[in-house]
């Protein structure tokens, strides 16, 4: 029938709509959105996408698909909406809008968008009204969730995101859950989590060691009683968190804290603290406006605050920081747990120090036995494991500084897209890999140290389920060039047509560059422990003049021996004697008078371990030399008397932050830079020897800890402000593992924006190697698409 002015022109369209459009109530929005223009038609999911044929006036088809962007959920992520036709036939007028049935997944081709599966989200204020409220019937039951909240990535084992492909689908619905799961105006419309006492997950405690007979275990409310009891008197309990088991304890009781510190091998790391909400968190340190934001987020990462001096929590949760992890609960059962004990929580990682986090009971048991006097679990199942995230906020912006729940697997952006799909894996600490079809980016989240077997492991399974979910099937693998990582080993038996060996630093800043758009040149702050440099040699403080798909290194840190390669690293005192007895000489200044003034280390140091390292570093034996910032970071903790030894990466300079705190506006010490084989180089000989100088003086060392920050700082923007007038470039790009330092970060921020520069800094990969995979992909994908 011909359209009338009284009969408006009927459109028939078929809706593609990409991106993160699963698990994030996608599906019910679109459903009441088609009621309320009145269309034809059905939602459904479909592989990896949210397919819609609707049929209607014009003007409420075009309404639609302008809103399918505009008014998505806000957890939603939509990269693009496509219109066509349908193949068959069109929907019947007054035939209604609803939601079909999801079509089985088809196999994906390497030009197929991959399929998204949103990071789980933390309960929302709606379900944890009724958590507490003693009239609903879901009151006190810790798996509570909604299409707005709830297990998500943890949970699915393939797209399409529907319950029989998660592992809820053991859990039959019962009659109430099935018709809000039906409802189309309930917030359950679509939960594929969703559950309830009658039907759903169930509490259970367990003593450690187990008990026979009826003793054996406690059920539901009896089990959470058990679990707060037993913290409550000084015990410890391994509790089955969302991504994996978490060991928590009471954060303010001294020698229970001592004890996990004991049973889990992790001497001196800071453990994370739990608190039931902002205002809890204020009581612990100061919450800026920004950081409460963080803390609030929905993805709950545990937020680096500086402490409160006279905060109650035990020494033991942050020994030699002024820094404290803090974080609200992204689960029901964190909530209760915090209601019920109404005091702040230790909850770390359900591991022994590095291995993975455990998420399988019979794994947990038998692994945890030692460490926890008891389980809290429940019997849905970890389909994978997903630490918890850490982030802090520097000059005012968020930074991910751990990416994993909450966070991963989100898509990042590729500026420049990669015309084959893509894998990426990532270094050797703080590992992550990320995978990479077209212009999206899906990074995996934090493993942890590839260093044993376990680690490797979990690298590789997830590396499989993610594969899988995402439909990636790489055709180009990415890696380090270093040929020990293990990473870089694995790379080489994946039997993909080609492989991309990309820089360390390289890597490092094109992950800050990548993250923000930048295609075109800049100039890179690559400072970080250490990485393999092009020309063989271990670097860590350099300034590389680079786009995304190569670089030159112009300016390095003066190099210094590691004596006893990584045991250097573990005890930067050694990394002192490195830089006293062989730092890279540039000119007459000499360090003699340097280790003179360095009497109260050596005084501190065994005679013969002196003695061996003088002689290792003479003969250059096992005394690797890196121009690391890193290692300076280091050395000069333990030339002032801050740390002679690291008990976890990063721990001296962790230290000598915290030891510059409250001395702002420290004038930098003496500092000189020099020329050599076409590289400028900073010696950092000068700012060693006045440093030392000073201190012998009687200067105290927090306020010389401020100037080395302060010399780090105004030496780079130097730097920076000469490469960048040579180059014709104003963009800095500041990443690697000295870069979550935040004292020195704002204080480049503010140098290199008086001098006219914009500087950028990592917010959604981590600067440290947990960027390195996204980094990777980056470059990996310029080159592809430049031949």
């Amino acid at each position: 029938m011909r359209a009338t002015a009284a009969t408006p022109r009927r459109v028939v369209r078929r809706i593609e709509v990409c991106g993160t459009v699963q698990g994030v109530g996608y599906r019910p929005f679109v459903y009441r959105l088609g009621r309320e223009l009145g269309l034809d038609g059905w939602v459904r999911n479909d592989g990896g996408l949210v397919v819609v044929e609707a049929a209607g006036p014009a003007d409420a088809m075009r309404r639609l698909s302008a809103r399918l962007h505009t008014d998505a959920p806000p957890q939603a992520r939509v990269d693009q909406v496509r219109i066509g036709v349908p193949a068959g036939d069109s929907p019947a007028p007054g035939s209604g809008f609803h939601v079909a049935r999801s079509a089985e997944p088809p196999r994906r081709s390497a030009r197929d968008r991959p399929g998204l599966v949103p990071p789980d989200l933390a309960t929302c204020d709606a379900c944890l009204a009724e958590l507490f409220d003693p009239h609903d019937r879901r009151h006190r039951y810790p798996f509570v969730n909604c299409t707005d909240c709830g297990p998500r990535a943890t949970i699915v084992d393939g797209l399409p995101y529907d319950r029989a492909r998660t592992t809820m689908r053991r859990f039959a619905m019962c009659r109430a859950c099935a018709a809000e799961y039906g409802t189309p105006t309930d917030r359950r419309f679509h939960a594929e989590p969703i559950a309830c006492p009658a039907c759903g997950p169930t509490l259970t405690w367990q003593p450690s060691g187990g008990q026979d007979g009826h003793d054996a275990g406690k059920h539901r409310e009896e089990a959470l009683r058990a679990a707060v009891a037993l913290v409550r008197d000084g015990g410890i309990v391994a509790v089955k968190g969302i991504g994996g088991y978490q060991l928590v304890c009471d954060a303010t009781d001294e020698a229970a804290v001592a004890r996990l510190r004991a049973r889990k091998h992790r001497p001196a790391k800071p453990f994370a603290v739990m608190v039931a909400d902002l205002a809890a968190a204020a009581r612990l340190a100061p919450v800026a406006p920004a950081e409460a934001a963080l803390l609030a987020s929905v993805p709950r990462p545990v937020v680096l605050l500086t402490a409160h001096p006279d905060h109650p929590l035990a020494a033991a949760v942050a020994p030699g920081t002024d820094l404290l992890g803090l974080f609200l609960p992204a689960a029901p059962l964190h909530h209760l747990l915090l209601h019920d004990l109404a005091r702040p929580l230790v909850v770390t990682s359900g591991n022994i120090a590095d291995e993975p986090i455990a998420i399988d009971d019979a794994d947990a048991a038998d692994r945890l036995a030692g460490v926890a006097d008891g389980f809290l679990s429940h019997d849905r199942e970890i389909r994978v494991r997903y630490d918890d995230s850490v982030a802090r906020v520097v000059a005012g912006r968020p930074s991910v500084l751990r990416r994993a729940r909450g966070y991963a697997p989100d898509p990042l952006d590729l500026p420049v897209a990669a015309t084959e799909p893509l894998l990426a894996v990532g270094a050797q600490l703080k590992h992550t890999f990320t995978l990479a079809r077209g212009a999206v980016a899906i990074v995996g989240p934090h493993t942890g140290d590839l260093q044993q077997q376990d680690t490797m492991t979990s690298f590789t399974e997830h590396l499989a389920h993610l594969s899988r979910i995402t439909g990636i099937e790489p055709a180009v693998v990415v890696h380090d060039l270093h040929p020990g990582y293990l990473s870089t080993q694995y790379a080489t038996t994946i039997p993909a047509p080609r492989r991309i060996g990309v820089q360390h630093h390289h890597a490092h800043v094109a992950s800050c560059a990548a993250e923000h758009g930048i295609t075109g040149r800049y100039l890179g702050v690559a400072y970080d422990g250490l990485g393999l440099g092009d020309d063989g040699t271990l670097w860590g403080g350099e300034v590389l003049l680079a786009d995304l798909r190569s670089y030159r290194r112009l300016a390095r840190f003066g190099r210094a021996p590691l004596p006893g390669g990584a045991a250097a690293v573990r005890r930067p005192a050694r990394m002192a004697l490195g830089y006293l007895f062989g730092g890279e000489p540039f000119d007459e200044t000499s360090l003699a008078r340097a280790e003179l003034l360095a009497a109260p280390l050596l005084r501190r140091l065994p005679p013969s371990e002196v003695a061996t390292v003088r002689r290792m570093v003479a003969a250059g034996v096992n005394c690797p030399t890196a121009s690391s910032a890193g290692r300076l970071f280091d050395a000069v903790a333990a030339l002032l008397g801050v740390r002679d030894d690291a008990g976890y990466e990063g721990e001296a300079a962790v230290a000598l932050e915290a030891c510059a705190a409250g001395h702002a506006g420290a004038a930098p010490l003496p500092w000189r830079l020099a020329t050599r084989d076409d590289l400028v180089v900073y010696d950092p000989a000068p700012t060693l020897l006045t440093l030392l100088e000073a201190l012998h003086d009687g200067t105290g060392a927090g306020l010389l800890a401020a100037a080395f920050h302060a010399t780090i700082a105004a030496m780079t923007v130097a730097v920076c402000s000469d490469a960048a007038a040579e180059h014709g470039t104003s963009t800095v790009c500041l990443s690697g593992g000295v870069m979550q330092n935040r004292l020195l970060v704002e204080a480049l921020v503010a140098g290199l924006s008086a001098a006219g520069l914009t500087a950028l800094v990592n917010e959604r990969v981590p600067a440290n190697d947990g960027g390195i995979s996204y980094g990777q992909a980056a470059v990996a994908a310029a080159q592809l698409r430049g031949g």
